[in-house]
Parts: structure tokens; C-alpha cells; sequence
């Protein structure tokens, strides 16, 4: 693909937006042509036809060019780690099969959620897609962080012994800040996927519902997250399967289904 340095004035000078997470590092995306069918970013002209659309299986948000270098698309490792362990710990959560003791999905939480997701997001921060970089690494540390609470070496549970209450509350901090972090992850996806904003949207819920079932002791609450939690997972899942399906492996390609985008008008 080739870009063309452009001082052309759009047409349509329809600023996208300038994404306050950095999944989008460009300052200015601009519309030209008939039918605007370039796109001018930072004042580089393309097709429209030979840039990234936004798409689930890429963890892609928004329109942006391909990267310069080429490797395997680490965002589908990225939501494959991250859906089988959020799976797992979702029925864990709404009590299948009677099971109350979630430590074995620590392993996970350490291994495959946990190492694999890091680096999935260290590879997507290569290649510059910025928004997959920050999800799966920062989330990739939240499972680390989260498995380590149930491992008894690290003494964290020991720790509130004398006050088990404060237990309670201080992991339903932690999971509130993950639901804050994950609701501003929300807000970047609107002009994406139903499939991405899906994915965000319902772990975001089953966030907030976890920290509130932990600061409170409420067992409905907690299986309410966990049933959030699982729906997210199948939409992982569902994205997973759409970064590494193509016209080779399957005979029916999952569609990415857009959100809508509306343009604000400029005088």
C-alpha cells in the first residue's frame, strides 16, 4: 500500500476524533473525493479501500493504515487467553457445578491469561496498534494480579485475617478500578464492532456488579457478574474466531457488524 503526501483540502473536513487512550495516535483524519473515497491522515492520502476498517479480530477500533511490519495477528492469541480464563472463572462465579472455590483458575490467571495476554499486547505495541497494546497488556497484569490473591505465599488474604470485612472491601476497590478503566476502553469502541463494543460493554457490567458484590457479601450479585462476564467471554471468543478465520480454514467468514458513525457537521 502506498500514501501519498497530500495538501489537498478536504471535501468533507470531518475530523474523526483524537482518542484520549492512544488508540488512535493521529491528529487529524480528513474525507476527499467525489464520494469521499480518500482519507487523508495527518496529511497522508489513501483509499479508503487499503486502510484497516475497524474490526473485532484485530482489535481495531476505528480506521487506520496497515502497519509497516507484518507478523502474526497477536490480537487473536490476545482474546483467546483472555476468553478462556474469563470462561472459566465465569462459571466458577455463577456457581456451576456447585463449585464455591475458584483457585484453580489461577494457573490460568498466571499462564494464559495472565504471561501469554502480556505479550500479545507487547507484540500489538510493535506493530503500533496502540489500543490492543494497552488492553492486553494492561489486562494480561490484571490477571497476575488478580490469581496472586488466592495464592497463599504472597500473604494477601493473611494479611486481613483480624479484619476479614476489609478483605471484602479492598478487593472490591480493586475490581472497581477495572471497571473505570474498562468503561473509558467503552468509550473507544462505539464507532467499532457490535462484536468489540459487546465485549467491553458486558465486562465492564460484570466489573462494576463484582466490586459491589464483594464490598456487600451479596451472592446475587456476584453470580450476576459472573453471568456478565461469561456473555463477554463468548463475545472473546466470538472475536478470537474472527482473527485467525479466512477464506482458506472456513467456508462462512463471521461478519464484522459496524456500529454506526455519525459525522458532526462543520461550518
Amino acid at each position: 500500500m502506498s500514501s501519498i503526501d497530500s495538501p489537498t483540502i478536504s471535501k468533507t473536513n470531518a475530523s474523526l476524533n483524537s482518542n484520549p487512550i492512544g488508540s488512535n495516535p493521529y491528529k487529524t483524519i480528513t474525507y476527499s473525493g467525489d464520494g469521499n473515497e480518500y482519507v487523508i491522515i495527518d496529511n497522508h492520502k489513501y483509499l479508503r479501500h487499503e486502510l484497516m476498517q475497524a474490526f473485532g479480530g484485530t482489535l481495531n477500533p476505528g480506521l487506520s493504515p496497515p502497519p509497516v511490519h507484518q507478523f502474526g495477528n497477536a490480537s487473536a492469541l490476545g482474546l483467546a487467553s483472555f476468553s478462556v480464563t474469563t470462561f472459566v472463572l465465569a462459571l466458577y462465579l455463577i456457581g456451576a457445578k456447585g463449585i464455591a472455590i475458584p483457585n484453580v483458575v489461577v494457573s490460568l490467571c498466571f499462564f494464559y491469561g495472565g504471561a501469554v495476554e502480556m505479550l500479545a499486547g507487547i507484540w500489538e505495541l510493535v506493530i503500533g496498534n496502540t489500543f490492543a497494546g494497552t488492553v492486553f497488556t494492561s489486562f494480561g497484569t490484571f490477571w497476575i494480579a488478580y490469581g496472586s490473591i488466592f495464592v497463599e505465599a504472597f500473604g494477601i488474604q493473611a494479611a486481613y485475617a483480624d479484619e476479614p470485612e476489609q478483605f471484602g472491601n479492598a478487593v472490591g476497590f480493586f475490581i472497581l478500578g477495572w471497571a473505570i478503566f474498562t468503561f473509558l476502553l467503552l468509550t473507544c469502541t462505539i464507532k467499532a464492532t457490535v462484536g468489540l463494543a459487546g465485549l467491553f460493554l458486558t465486562l465492564d457490567i460484570a466489573f462494576f456488579l463484582l466490586s459491589a458484590a464483594n464490598m456487600t457479601g451479596n451472592a446475587t450479585a456476584t453470580k450476576a457478574g459472573g453471568a456478565f462476564a461469561l456473555i463477554s467471554s463468548i463475545f472473546g471468543f466470538y472475536n478470537m474466531y474472527a482473527g485467525i478465520a479466512n477464506e482458506t480454514n472456513v467456508y462462512i467468514m463471521p461478519l464484522p457488524l459496524q456500529l454506526p458513525v455519525y459525522e458532526k457537521n462543520k461550518h
